[in-house]
Order: C-alpha cells, then structure tokens, then sequence
C-alpha cells in the first residue's frame, strides 16, 4: 500500500486578489508573509519524517512550501512537471473581476470557481487533461514506490484531481478548492485501487 500524503501551496498575494495564477511563476504568485507562516506551521504540527520522499510541482510557490516543511527533515525531493497547477490558458495572469465580466456564464455564481467548459473560451486546459496526468503521476508512483509514503507539494486544482480520481467522482465540481498548507491523504493498493482518508485537513 502506498501512501500519499497531497499539500496545498501556501496562501500567495495572487490567491487573495482574485488572480488566476494557473502556471505563472512571478508575482503575484509567490508565497506571502502568510502563506510562509502557513508552511512554518505545516512544519511544526504535521512532521513529515515519517515519509521516504516529496515530490513537488515546478512552480517557486510549491518548492518554497515544500523546502519550509522539509527543513530539518531532509528527505529527497523530485520535481515532476504531472504536479503543474491547471493552466488556464488566455487566462493565465488575469484577473477574475474582469473575466466575470466578459465570461460571467463560466463562473460558479457567487464565487471565482469556473465550470468545466471555461477551456472553449480561454484556450486552457480541460478539468480532465489535469486529472488524467495527475492519474499517470498516481499510478507510476504505485509501481515504482510499493509501500512507500509519499509528501506530494502541488497546487489547489491539482491537489482536487486527486480525490477526483480515487473516488472516480463523475460531478466535475464534486471536490472545492482546497485550504492552502493543508493535507490530502490517499491510499494506493498495488492493484490500482485507492482510497481517501480525508480532504483538505489543516494542522494546527
């Protein structure tokens, strides 16, 4: 059995000003004052000695929160590009005032969350190309680390196509964005077969 233990980024300016980050790597998208305090406090409540090794996405807001929370670990860490947050396309580095009011009718009412046939107009990725990458990623981990625990530092869409594919949820929306700096756990059995143990738990 394989254990994978999935954490969310910690909080970027670009998470609070309504930003879709997708896969830009410059500010607004590096960890704030807070989103260090939120990795810091991951460290100190949830010690990741346990685990073998972390796998991280490219982006400078998951390597940062996964150096802050293996400091004075030191497990070996390997950068896979499978854990990239969702690209959004044309609109990457956009704001969402200004998409609502162009492609109001993508948007979930009352919040920044999109629906899954936003892709038709920003040219972006399709909720199912991020899930099937993150099913690749899942399913070379079982082969190559049978038994193993795994620290996966990624990114909030990402982070959600985790659950999205263990419980081979068929709602698109079925999983919300999880917290930032908080933690998936999923186990993995050698046949394929995968279970969730919680989503989106924050330690305190």
């Amino acid at each position: 059995m394989t254990e994978l233990y999935i954490v969310r980024h910690g909080e970027t300016r670009g998470n609070i000003m309504g930003f879709k980050q997708g896969q830009v790597d410059a500010e607004p998208s590096q960890l704030d004052e807070t989103g260090i305090k939120q990795a810091e406090n991951l460290h100190d409540h949830f010690d990741i000695s346990f685990a073998d090794q972390i796998f991280v996405s490219p982006l400078t807001r998951a390597k940062d929160t996964a150096n802050l929370l293996n400091k004075g670990r030191n497990l070996p860490i390997q950068v896979d590009d499978r854990l990239l947050e969702i690209s959004y396309g044309d609109w990457d580095g956009q704001y969402d005032t200004d998409l609502k009011a162009k492609y109001g009718q993508y948007f979930i009412p009352g919040s920044n969350a999109i629906y899954p046939e936003y892709y038709k107009v920003a040219n972006g990725e399709k909720f199912t190309d991020v899930e099937n990458r993150v099913a690749a990623f899942t399913d070379e981990i079982r082969q190559k680390y049978a038994d193993q625990k795994i620290v996966i530092v990624t990114h909030g869409f990402t982070v959600r196509s985790f659950p999205q594919n263990a419980v081979k949820a068929t709602d698109p929306l079925a999983f919300k964005e999880p917290m930032n700096c908080s933690v998936t756990k999923i186990e993995v059995a050698e046949d394929g077969q995968q279970g969730l143990f919680y989503y989106s738990r924050v330690f305190e």
